[in-house]
């Protein structure tokens, strides 16, 4: 595993800590997310191959690199809009509820990633 890769999962680890002792559920949610991100990126370069005018966000780029991931990949994309209106201070509406699913659901997918980067 190269040190890029540990250093985007290091960072994402960092992320989920700080999103957990975060007070805002809006704030929470975003810090999440992009704890995932950087899990996805790690995966990403473990896997990914360079290819020519094959662009995409990490989640779609996710699908084809690690597809026994498209399902978090889809998952975390869904999520992707709320976490920049959190990111603007426009998502007002999240609940602390569906910050803390969030962060449960990146500790999952955290761990995934870990094991994922290991089989590349």
């Amino acid at each position: 595993m190269s040190q890029a890769v540990r250093d985007l999962l290091a960072d994402a680890g960092r992320g989920l800590g700080r999103a957990i002792g975060e007070r805002a559920p809006a704030d929470r949610y975003a810090i999440a997310h992009l704890a995932a991100l950087r899990a996805a990126a790690a995966v990403l370069a473990a896997r990914a191959r360079p290819v020519r005018g094959r662009r995409g966000s990490a989640w779609e780029l996710m699908t084809r690199v690690a597809p026994d991931l498209a399902e978090w990949a889809a998952f975390f994309a869904a999520g992707s809009g709320k976490r920049q209106a959190a990111e603007a201070g426009l998502a007002t509406t999240i609940s602390a509820r569906e910050a803390d699913d969030m962060i449960r659901q990146v500790a999952v997918f955290l761990e995934l990633a870990e094991s994922a980067v290991q089989r590349a």
